[in-house]
């Protein structure tokens, strides 16, 4: 009996016949010529299975058996000595024993054979000369060994051979059905040396020895080995690893001994191998270990891998060691290899350096804008949480650095090495600095807003309320604005209703704008609470679109502490523009605190000239060409929303509007950003809209979802134009069908929506310009044709705290005033707004108390976030995989993808 390590850890003592050994022996005899001048090293350890085949090569040939010390076995310079000093014959050892010994005449090693784990071709040359070299394979089920190949001429990985003597191999698939030359196949084993099974396990011994269904003997059996081998054209067995190291990681199935055998093929890779870490629960990651020349560098492998294997089956981690540790046997072993280091719980980044400039400059925006402290040139950009949003700040931060970066370029090469490649020796276009002035034609989001014949049309903004310091100083405040408005030409627009049309004109006036100081330190904070109430109330009223300002900022003062109100029009900044706006507020008023001249970065191409350029695009056959996918939608006739009460529709208004919403905990938000989009190659909206759809399924009993989705609008449509420091009003809006008919699975749902989303071109700008711009009033009227949606959603990106330099502010929740005039009317039942604020992503439902009640919009808000946790542990438990989208060229639908899949599994 022999034991022999179990998966669980626990050793298994495995029943062999003497008749085994027997023809162990005699095959030994035959294949390496032993005689009794044979000298045989005992290498291994007497309770490892190799001592038997050590012993009996040696005494069942009347040979000697040379038995050495610990010491004297220990492999390098020592066991060289022990060789040449006891003049050995035949030894078997590990490649990994054999791969630190020194190459050196040894004229008396007639027959060196390899066993116990795989080896590398250029190992195994180093050994060939002036000797046989073997690769022997076989588990202690079939008494040690039950295949050997004779290794002359080693130019790849060498094969493990034909069966010995006595000895039937098979190789099948899952249904025992034998497999062709050069498929893979789980390798069946039969014969004299099979074992009788495992001592007191019975179950397992029925699971692993089964009935061979090639021999009509009852008695014949089969050992399953789960091992993954093929048959060469010359009758050899190459082996290609285990089944259990047949791993599936995101869908997909991942042989590890092809992933080593790529890496093996590297002119400065000694050796390596690939284990499956799973350091985060349920979080497994593909991590290889290589042993190389002096030469080797971690980055050129990482490109050489991505030149050969798909990205799915490339290592989350590369790590060079000096030498892998060693089992007693003097096998590798796998659990004492290293865990990699680990930051930020963020398993995926690859720690390489990047080599030139621009890979310099992108790691650090990259760092920035995400807010990773340790990003590599191979990490993706949706996958360490980018969106299109923090897309346009990178392309920002991008062009500030002299490299020009377009949304196109960012979206189709989303690493650092990638991205690189396309902006390295681009040319910064020179864009005007002076002040923009004249007329302006208004843009789609501009005509949308007019149109809808709101009663104040003053009373329409966006705001931010900040908590800032008590001593930030409103001398210097109102300065740093006013460079704001001189530097960014949109805050300056103005609007006059003429001949019955709105236009929209720049004013010259940049230090005309509503700023006020309001002392409230005397209050308690109660009544200072009120006091900010009321007077945000009065200034998000305040603004006039004639004659200005559309900008109004009140600092607050408190006491210990002080509250920054800015108010600013809709029609001239939207989300993007804020990012913007903070960001040089908080420049330009830290330039005054430190008595710098006032500096910011250079203007990115203007709203004028955006919106010039967008009139002559809606005439252009590119734009008709996209715009074809738009004439051709088929809206259903979907029913209603369910309402709680009967009320018309002239009473949705903002006034009675209301709002329901929760926020995602910081770690969840996390593995949404950055660890859930691994799993499909999805974006964050992708994941945010298919739990949407389920939510409302579940709550209307309808598997189809019509919807606006609202998106930043600044589409590279218009290559000449750079817009990623531009402030303005860039929003789109277009209506979505989303279907989820007949499918339950969260994975089949995520593909399904993501492959609808991707079927919308340039993310929907076309819509509305052709909706308001294309002068074919037959297109018009089609796109005005298709039905209302009573659902809207946006989602707003990602916002973090202001901080540049001493200057750190932070977002207030306290009451800053109606962004929207209480007379105006809402444009949607209900309206769906979702950003991340400080690392936690916050969803907001607002409805209208005269058609809903709180306790419905409650409980779809409820069955929407259990929809979003179900994806995220879903993409978490290792199931993925990709859809046709991510193959643009391959033209290829869902169900042939997944075929194609499943063959080359």
């Amino acid at each position: 009996m022999i034991y022999t390590s179990g998966s669980t850890g626990k050793p298994k003592g495995v029943l062999l016949a003497h008749k085994g050994v027997c023809n162990l022996a005699t095959q030994q005899r035959k294949i390496f010529n032993i005689k009794a001048q044979s000298r045989v090293l005992q290498f291994a350890s007497f309770s490892f299975d190799a001592s038997v085949w050590e012993i009996f090569m040696a005494l069942g040939s009347g040979a000697t058996l040379v038995m050495g010390d610990s010491d004297s076995l220990l492999p390098g310079e020592n066991l060289l000595n022990l060789l040449k000093k006891q003049k050995i014959t035949v030894a078997t050892l590990p490649p990994s024993a054999l791969a630190v010994m020194p190459t050196d005449e040894l004229p008396d090693l007639q027959s060196l054979i390899v066993a116990g784990e795989s080896s590398s071709a250029d190992l195994l040359k180093k050994w060939c000369q002036n000797r046989h070299v073997f690769n022997a394979y076989g588990p202690t089920e079939s008494t040690v060994c039950t295949t050997i190949a004779l290794i002359k001429d080693p130019q790849e990985k060498p094969p493990i051979g034909k069966p010995l003597g006595n000895f039937q191999v098979y190789i099948l698939d899952p249904c025992l059905n034998p497999v062709p030359i050069g498929i893979n196949g789980e390798l069946y084993i039969g014969g004299e040396g099979l074992a009788k099974g495992y001592l007191g396990q019975p179950e397992l011994t029925n699971s692993k020895f089964i009935a061979n269904p090639f021999n009509d003997d009852p008695a014949s059996r089969l050992y399953k080995t789960g091992d993954i081998v093929r048959y060469l054209a010359d009758g050899n067995i190459d082996f290609m690893g285990r089944i259990d190291h047949q791993v599936k990681i995101r869908g997909f199935r991942i042989e590890l001994g092809e992933v080593e055998t790529v890496l093996n093929q590297h002119p400065q890779v000694k050796e390596a191998i690939i284990i499956v870490r799973e350091d985060q629960p349920g979080v497994k990651r593909l991590c290889a270990y290589i042993i190389g020349h002096k030469k080797l560098s971690i980055s050129e492998l990482r490109l050489f891998l991505q030149e050969k294997l798909p990205q799915y089956m490339i290592p989350s981690f590369l790590i060079i060691l000096e030498a892998f540790p060693l089992t007693a046997n003097g096998k590798i072993d796998r659990r004492a290899l290293p865990q990699p280091a680990l930051e930020l719980e963020d398993e995926d980044v690859r720690n390489i350096t990047p080599t030139t400039d621009t890979e310099k400059i992108l790691i650090a925006i990259w760092q920035e804008i995400l807010g990773l402290k340790k990003i590599s040139i191979n990490d993706n950009f949706f996958e360490l949480g980018g969106d299109s949003i923090l897309g346009i700040q990178i392309i920002a931060k991008a062009n500030q650095a002299g490299l020009q970066i377009t949304p196109k370029q960012l979206f189709s090469h989303q690493t650092i090495a990638q991205l690189a490649t396309v902006t390295e020796k681009a040319p910064v276009t020179q864009i005007i600095q002076d002040l923009v002035s004249g007329q302006v034609p208004l843009t789609p989001i501009q005509q949308w807003f007019f149109q809808q014949n709101l009663p104040e049309l003053h009373h329409f903004n966006q705001s931010v309320f900040l908590e800032v310091p008590a001593h930030l100083q409103p001398d210097l405040l109102k300065p740093a604005i006013a460079k704001l408005l001189y530097h960014h030409d949109a805050l300056r627009l103005r609007f006059v209703h003429k001949q019955g049309q709105w236009q929209q004109y720049h004013s010259d006036d940049w230090e005309s704008f509503g700023f006020e100081v309001m002392d409230l330190s005397p209050m308690s904070s109660g009544e200072q609470l009120t006091t900010m109430a009321e007077i945000s109330e009065a200034q998000q009223r305040s603004l006039n679109l004639e004659k200005g300002p559309l900008i109004s900022v009140v600092f607050f003062q408190l006491g210990d502490a002080g509250r920054l109100l800015i108010i600013i029009h809709h029609l001239v900044v939207d989300g993007v523009s804020w990012r913007i706006f903070l960001e040089d507020l908080l420049t330009s008023y830290h330039q005054l605190e430190t008595g710098k001249p006032l500096e910011l970065p250079l203007k990115t191409s203007s709203f004028k000239h955006w919106a010039e350029e967008i009139q002559n695009y809606a005439q252009n056959p590119e734009h008709k060409s996209y715009l074809d996918y738009w004439l051709k939608q088929d809206f259903p006739s979907i029913p209603h929303l369910p309402l709680d009460y009967q009320t018309d529709i002239k009473s949705n208004t903002v006034a009675h509007a209301r709002t329901v919403s929760f926020t995602l905990g910081e770690e969840q938000t996390r593995l949404l950003l950055q660890d859930v989009p691994q799993a499909y190659n999805t974006q964050i909206n992708d994941v945010l809209l298919t739990a949407l759809v389920q939510a409302f399924a579940r709550w209307t009993g309808f598997c189809d979802l019509v919807i606006d989705i609202e998106g930043h609008g600044r589409e590279n449509v218009i290559n000449s134009l750079s817009l990623s420091r531009t402030i303005g009003w860039f929003t789109s809006i277009f209506p979505v069908i989303l279907t989820l008919k007949n499918i339950d699975h969260p994975g089949e749902c995520l593909k399904s929506v993501k492959e609808q989303l991707r079927q919308i071109p340039n993310r929907g700008v076309d819509y509305g310009i052709g909706y308001y711009l294309n002068p074919d009033l037959t297109i018009q009227s089609r796109l005005r044709s298709y039905p209302k949606p009573e659902i809207s959603f946006n989602y707003l990106g990602q916002f973090t705290r202001p901080q540049i330099g001493s200057v750190d502010w932070k977002f207030s929740k306290e009451a800053s005033g109606s962004i929207h005039s209480p007379l105006g009317q809402r444009c949607h039942l209900i309206a769906i707004n979702g950003l991340v604020v400080d690392g936690k992503l916050e969803m907001e439902w607002q409805y209208s108390e005269n058609f809903h009640q709180k306790t419905t919009i409650e409980n779809l808000a409820h069955a929407y976030q259990e929809s979003l946790e179900i994806l995220i542990n879903h993409c978490l438990s290792g199931d993925g995989g990709y859809t046709p989208s991510d193959f643009p060229d391959a033209d290829l639908n869902q169900a042939e993808l997944d075929e194609l899949l499943l063959e080359l599994d």
